[in-house]
């Protein structure tokens, strides 16, 4: 891996705690044949110093398979599924070599849990999905001395995919405006990201393109809190907003699929047709996008799987020459019928 600051290394723990190398060994190994009170002094030795175990090496020292992880907030989503389906086509033929971990990181604490996870240092290897680093994360990945890839976020420290979300929700927009809507709202995500920053901000730049006014009130977000927002039920309750405060608008841009799912039901629902009286269109790209006929932006989430996680097993293999590699995904609009009446 690239240049890293000096770690503590099992002998650094030995002096530490004055116990014996194999010492240490075996309590990391989990034997049993260890005093409470030496287990704990070197504990509190790997605690103090930091020490993460080098378990790549241990891997190629005892010719086992090597363990990647992928962590996501949530593996429930259909954006996240279709992450993950690009990481196991790629696996697919590496089943003897290769061990996958999937670590769902959960809504309620989602640092928290990435944090003890980290800590434990038990992974040849991480692809971390979805979850914006602070400092006390990019401290563990760092100790984690194993290679990460970063999906969804770019930090200059790792290798990184991540998506142009302006482009994205201006292409969006911009379709919507060339079919003649000019009322068109937003369904934004109940919580601040900063993809969610960027798709606002790509919205507001094609209003602003096609000369129509930016109307902070037509940029509403259900109150279910599910996945932040995104969600059908959030969707679904955004839309009935839109409904009774917002008659007049013809054309919807929602941050992403589940939600347009969930406003196309409200709309359903009010006896209004898609895309006769309203227009939708919605981000991702999820298979059921597909089959329904929903206008979307395609983020490519399997192709990106497996070229994030190829990149993963090339790290492993020793090879560095390109990194740290960013790479910038620039999304496409894939038009269907639910925006297909031109104005």
């Amino acid at each position: 891996m690239p240049p890293e600051k000096a770690k503590a290394t099992i002998y650094d723990v030995a002096e530490y705690a004055g116990v014996a190398i194999s010492t240490v060994s075996r309590v990391l190994n989990n034997s049993q044949d260890v005093s409470d009170l030496t287990r704990e002094k070197v504990l509190k030795a790997i605690e103090k110093l930091q020490f993460r175990p080098h378990r790549m090496a241990k891997t190629l020292a005892q010719k086992k398979t090597h363990l990647i992880a992928i962590a996501l907030p949530t593996f429930t989503t259909p954006f996240h599924n279709e992450l993950l389906k690009g990481v196991r086509n790629c696996l697919r033929d590496r089943a003897e070599d290769i061990d996958l971990l999937l670590c769902d990181l959960g809504s309620r604490d989602p640092y928290g849990r990435l944090l003890s996870f980290l800590k434990r240092g038990t992974v040849d290897g991480l692809l971390l999905a979805g979850m914006p680093l602070d400092d006390r994360i990019i401290a563990e990945l760092k100790a984690l001395y194993a290679p990460v890839v970063l999906v969804g976020y770019q930090n200059d420290e790792f290798d990184s995919y991540f998506w142009d979300d302006v482009s994205g929700a201006r292409v969006a927009v911009e379709h919507l405006v060339r079919q003649g809507h000019t009322r068109i709202a937003m369904i934004r995500a109940y919580t601040e990201s900063d993809f969610q920053a960027g798709r606002l901000k790509g919205y507001r730049e094609a209003l602003k393109a096609g000369g129509l006014a930016f109307d902070e009130t037509i940029v509403v977000h259900g109150e279910t809190t599910k996945h932040g927002g995104f969600s059908e039920e959030a969707g679904y309750e955004a839309m009935q907003e839109l409904l009774e405060t917002a008659p007049d608008v013809t054309a919807v841009f929602a941050s992403s699929d589940v939600q347009a799912i969930g406003a196309w039901k409200a709309l359903r629902d009010a006896g209004k047709r898609v895309p006769d009286d309203v227009a939708l269109v919605g981000y991702d790209d999820i298979k059921t996008s597909r089959y329904i006929g929903l206008s979307s932006v395609d983020q490519s989430m399997d192709e990106v799987g497996q070229e994030a996680t190829d990149l993963l097993l090339r790290r492993l293999s020793g090879d560095t020459s390109d990194w740290p590699n960013s790479v910038l995904i620039q999304p496409k609009l894939c038009v269907r019928e639910s925006s297909s009446v031109t104005r």
